[in-house]
């Protein structure tokens, strides 16, 4: 059980209920007023914690940010995982996850039933103007991916041939194969750049063998679940697989789980592409996490219920993998081999969302000259004016809908 940080602020003792509860509402009241993606969350969560509460210091909240960039999934989820780790312990976690992922995930439930009632009496030219704003805030993600992901010559190859094969191969398993072979082009080629990490440590304590409990267990459900579910399994099984796949191989940001949701839903039958990208647009447009968007597609496919089932399952991943890194992480993270596949692997994820800009966001968004000229007045917006996406979702969808009006 972590302990540090599990004791009294400004000398008066707390109970470990207490300490959860106040972690739940300081998570709150973050997921409702988070917007900006995940490099923002990191800032406000070092804002009220590292400054404002001072539950953790600054460089041993540093290198979580570190530990968690180095994992796949949501990073600003896993480092309020782990802050809530620090703060009232495994409770803690939970409350964090709950309290920063609650406000999104409802209204993201909230937009799938109202888009299914909007749908109804035609409201088509909403959905299409989310759909040029997703498109618009793709190519934002992968221009800023290719900068800090893709910046030389070997990686932006790396990304490049992620992307040719995922748009020849486009299945869960062709992505699945980029990423792994991204991961063995990068021990190959670039192992030379990899540096040991600085030597701060992380201020936490996980022990040795819950860490490698957690860590079999992500293992077990990642290769358990797909063989239990193509033994003719339910559908709940087959959902519960598909999302926890997705969630477990998220690298590079939460824009990434894009390409592995629609392949794992859209052809399958259970969301159809227009409400994939919608849903996808609207995400923006909500505080909190991107894997919310989990909550929207669950709903979209059978209601309250298999949306909860679909968001436990693609933040699941963290969990474990939070808690199975943190005692190893400190050996792990000088490894010249294992930063050198990191590098290879986040290539290759900026191929993955390459590919998912084309296709299914580019071909299902930007269908004629207007529809091209929207989108650039949106990405505009975002990239220059560094309009709130969710401020420039707005006005695509309104804009849009407008504009089929006028004409």
């Amino acid at each position: 059980m972590p302990t540090r940080g599990n004791g009294s602020r400004r000398g008066r003792p707390v109970g470990a209920m207490s300490r959860a509860v106040e972690v739940f509402l300081v998570f709150l009241r973050l997921g409702l007023t988070s917007f900006g993606g995940p490099i923002a969350h990191i800032g406000y969560f070092r804002e009220e914690f590292v400054v404002r509460r001072m539950w953790i210091e600054e460089a041993s909240f540093a290198d979580l940010v570190a530990l968690c960039q180095f994992l796949p999934g949501p990073a600003s989820s896993q480092v309020g995982l782990a802050l809530g780790t620090l703060r009232a312990g495994y409770p803690g976690a939970l409350a964090a996850w709950i309290g920063f992922t609650l406000p999104s995930a409802l209204a993201m439930v909230l937009f799938a039933y109202g888009l299914q009632v909007l749908s109804g009496i035609g409201a088509s030219q909403w959905v299409h103007g989310l759909k040029i704003a997703a498109a618009a805030v793709v190519a934002l993600a992968v221009l800023g991916m290719m900068r800090s992901l893709a910046p030389d010559r070997l990686r932006a190859t790396i990304a490049v041939a992620a992307a040719v094969a995922v748009l020849a191969v486009p299945t869960a398993s062709g992505q699945v194969a980029a990423i792994a072979a991204g991961g063995i082009a990068g021990v190959l080629m670039l192992r030379n750049g990899a540096i040991a990490s600085p030597s701060a440590s992380l201020g936490l304590t996980v022990s040795r063998p819950a860490g490698a409990l957690a860590l079999l267990l992500f293992f077990a459900l990642l290769i358990g679940l797909p063989l239990a579910a193509s033994r003719g399994g339910s559908e709940t099984l087959q959902l519960f697989d598909s999302f926890y796949r997705s969630g477990s191989l998220v690298f590079g940001g939460g824009h990434v789980v894009l390409p592995l949701l629609q392949a794992e839903v859209v052809p399958r039958g259970w969301v159809t592409n227009d409400a994939f990208l919608a849903g996808y647009g609207a995400a923006q447009a909500v505080p909190g996490p991107l894997f919310t968007f989990a909550a929207y597609l669950g709903a979209a496919i059978g209601g309250w219920s298999t949306a909860a089932l679909c968001l436990v399952a693609v933040f699941l991943p963290s969990f474990l993998l939070v808690i199975g890194a943190l005692p190893f992480w400190d050996t792990i993270r000088r490894k010249a081999i294992a930063q050198a596949a990191l590098k290879g692997v986040n290539a290759a994820v900026v191929g993955l969302l390459v590919a998912a800009l084309y296709h299914p966001v580019w071909t299902s968004g930007i269908t004629n000259a207007r529809d091209f000229a929207t989108g650039s007045i949106l990405f505009l917006l975002l990239f220059m004016w560094q309009i709130p996406p969710w401020l420039v979702v707005g006005l695509g969808a309104a804009g849009t809908a407008a504009l089929a009006l006028w004409t």
